[in-house]
């Protein structure tokens, strides 16, 4: 599914802080979002997601205009920050919370669940716990978890590899690899990790002061020293 950006412009007074004339991200794209802080990435995830309110310009997702339907809610998993938890739910209700609304019958939620056993390790579910008690890691693995099980269309991932250990920061990788080329989800990720984002994207895009001022495609031979180099020289 196709994301379409069409002037897109976010302002706070006179501060421009996101500014993307024309860009297109293609079905099956897995694409990294790269920037120093400020750079503009969660803005314009939140964008996307319809959090906060554009200044001008559109956003379309499989051709559904964000800002004006509801339809694209369906075909979006995604995982900004903690905000998006219900911290008062145990993990078992947020996961059959998130199913109801997506539609995911008991028996497919169960296995789609078992598919993440590997970073569960038995500390989330199962644990008579709520969300609110458990350390950063693993409300960043239940967030991650809840995105990925609605087997969404478009995914989208604000720094995913965040308060991860190594081991659960490799799996949540090869999973975004997995969805985008087994069920040819349109995957957009943001992250400091450049190695991960090297290592795993299509496509990288990055961002300064609200603008792409680098469209590199790793799969076509694009060189992506220039993306490490540019954050030499800051």
């Amino acid at each position: 599914m196709d994301i379409q950006f069409s002037n897109l412009k976010k302002q706070y007074g006179d501060t421009t802080v996101l500014d993307i004339e024309n860009l297109t991200i293609n079905q099956g794209e897995l694409v990294g979002l790269v920037g120093n802080n400020g750079a503009g990435k969660t803005t314009l995830m939140r964008l996307m997601l319809d959090l906060i309110e554009k200044t001008d310009g559109d956003v379309l997702i499989g051709g559904a205009n964000v800002c004006e339907t509801e339809q694209w809610k369906e075909w979006v998993g995604s995982f900004i920050d903690g905000s998006f938890l219900i911290e008062f739910y145990s993990p078992e209700e947020y996961f059959n919370f998130i199913a109801k609304a997506y539609h995911i019958s008991e028996a497919d939620l169960q296995q789609r669940l078992a598919e993440f056993s590997a970073i569960d390790g038995g500390e989330i579910l199962g644990t008579n716990k709520l969300i609110k008690d458990f350390s950063q890691g693993n409300k960043q693995k239940i967030g991650i978890i809840g995105a990925m099980i609605v087997t969404p269309k478009v995914l989208i991932l604000d720094e995913p590899f965040n308060y991860l250990d190594p081991s659960s920061q490799i799996f949540v990788a090869k999973k975004i690899q997995q969805i985008c080329s087994e069920q040819g989800t349109t995957v957009l990720i943001s992250s400091h990790n450049i190695q991960f984002v090297s290592d795993i994207c299509s496509r990288i895009l990055l961002l300064e002061k609200g603008k792409v001022i680098k469209d590199i495609k790793p799969s076509n031979g694009d060189n992506v020293a220039e993306i490490n180099a540019y954050f030499e020289q800051q």
